[in-house]
């Protein structure tokens, strides 16, 4: 069995700046880490694994940067990683992406699909969940999002995930593609030995014309979809205070007061 987790590297996002002119995120100087969800979508290939024996392919894309993300899944125990990075990929939305995680998962897997993909929920700087989705398509593999549990075997997978109602349990077979949530099983640290052998480990460098990606189907070219203006949003004021000391309905009147004012109430 082969289990491909795609790990995107992200800004701190505790510390992010928005560049005025370009409308893009400024990463110079600000931290990079492992996107969160995606440390869950690892666990959970590890533990396929740990159950199955599961040959585990770390794959990113980013620029060489993001290689350390690739290293922290190496060192927790990942057999080997990809880096999809090429100038030609910039300015990708989440088609474009899709599109060439799943090119590259091919190339990796001999043109075939692997058994399993597996993502985090969404990433922290786009908040989209469309990627996921996006490769299971163009991988023409099942998609199931939201997995907070899975069970994995030669034979079939069962899921139990998150809906709107409650939660749903859910079996098939493969290829499948699996998005993972923060209520997954807790992910493991690494080991010294594994973060040694992590830093000395060869990361392969995929461009577009090791995948062969089409060149109308990547970056900006193949982006159907462009962020026209990025903001901040706005500090909000200190609003108006009435205290209700000693006088509850003469604050009452006054807040209903301040609420017709506003239009907000008759």
């Amino acid at each position: 069995m082969h289990v491909v987790v795609c790990l995107k590297q992200v800004p701190d996002s505790t510390n992010v700046r928005i560049n005025p002119e370009t409308n893009t995120l400024m990463r110079e100087g600000v931290e990079a880490i492992l996107n969160p969800f995606d440390e869950y979508a690892l666990e959970a290939a590890l533990a396929v694994k740990d159950a199955t024996g599961a040959k585990v392919t770390a794959l990113s894309m980013g620029p060489p940067q993001a290689q350390s993300v690739l290293r922290d899944a190496l060192a927790r125990g990942a057999d080997e990683a990809y880096l999809v990075s090429s100038r030609a990929f910039g300015g990708a939305d989440t088609l474009a992406t899709s599109y060439t995680l799943a090119k590259a998962i091919r190339h990796i897997c001999g043109g075939a699909a692997p058994e399993i993909v597996f993502f985090g929920k969404q990433a922290i700087d786009g908040d989209t969940a469309q990627v996921g989705p996006g490769v299971s398509e163009f991988l023409d593999a099942a998609l199931v999002t939201y997995v907070k549990k899975l069970d994995a075997a030669a034979d079939g997978w069962t899921a139990e995930t998150v809906m709107d109602d409650g939660d749903t349990t859910l079996a098939g077979g493969y290829p499948a593609v699996f998005t993972v949530l923060k209520e997954a099983p807790a992910p493991r640290f690494a080991p010294l030995a594994g973060a040694m052998a992590a830093a000395k480990a060869e990361i392969k460098i995929l461009d577009e014309k090791t995948i062969g990606a089409e060149p109308a189907k990547i970056g900006l070219k193949g982006s159907p979809t462009k962020v026209v203006r990025i903001f901040p949003p706005p500090s909000r004021g200190g609003g108006e205070k009435f205290d209700a000391r000693g006088d509850a309905k003469s604050a009452a009147e006054k807040i209903a007061e301040f609420m017709r004012g506003k239009g907000l109430a008759k």
